[in-house]
């Protein structure tokens, strides 16, 4: 079985989206302060975390943009977990915005569709903040009307960030779409004969949270 992971680490204090505060990373209980606990010999660290749920790599359900749409704890597994998938390859020539044209040729249906734009290079870097690619509306709609599942991207957004409608986020969440965003290590994926794989926590009234993204290459005989 091959396994490639295409999730960013989260380290404390890393900036994953500019404007929002990188997480806080501590003991809650120190090995140290532990030890008086339990038998000689015998330590336990507890960790607290502090963060925004749009930190590393992360899914956005229907609920980050709509206050109607499902939250992380009413997404299915099967929505999450297993989808076929196929990458579509973006060069950086084209420029930043994706059109639906770079989807064309692309059997889309039931797939977990991956944007390989290489953007990922430049992670916790200040490269990486600003002028990423993006995809457009027409791609977004597009996306939705040939069956995507799921769509990823390896960039700081799947929309422009100088577009406050943000119509990719409203096209696909409005389509019970989820979106992951700020993958990485996509150039080791094929294009085709893999299972994706991004299961949030399973946490109510939230929108968003950092997965554990991964594809399972399959078997080409």
């Amino acid at each position: 079985m091959t396994l490639i992971d295409l999730s960013h680490t989260i380290e404390h204090g890393m900036t994953t989206y500019p404007g929002l505060p990188g997480p806080l990373i501590c003991d809650y209980l120190s090995r140290e302060a532990s030890r008086s606990q339990y038998a000689p010999g015998v330590e336990f660290q507890i960790g607290k975390i502090e963060m925004v749920a749009n930190t590393g790599t992360y899914l956005d359900s229907p609920f980050h943009r709509y206050a109607g749409g499902k939250d992380l704890s009413q997404l299915p597994l099967e929505s999450l977990a297993g989808l076929d998938g196929v990458v579509v390859r973006v060069s950086s020539a084209a420029g930043r915005a994706i059109s639906r044209r770079s989807f064309e040729a692309i059997e889309l249906e039931g797939k977990a569709v991956l944007v390989h734009t290489g953007w990922d290079v430049h992670w916790r870097t200040e490269r990486y903040l600003t002028n990423n690619p993006f995809l457009t509306r027409d791609a977004a709609e597009y996306l939705v009307s040939r069956g995507a599942v799921l769509v990823g991207i390896d960039s700081l957004n799947i929309d422009d960030i100088g577009d406050p409608s943000r119509p990719v986020h409203s096209t696909l969440l409005g389509a019970d779409v989820p979106i992951v965003e700020h993958m990485c290590n996509l150039a080791g994926l094929p294009d085709r004969q893999f299972r994706f794989f991004a299961v949030p926590a399973k946490v109510a009234g939230f929108g968003t949270w950092p997965v554990r993204a991964f594809g399972q290459v399959l078997p080409t005989d």
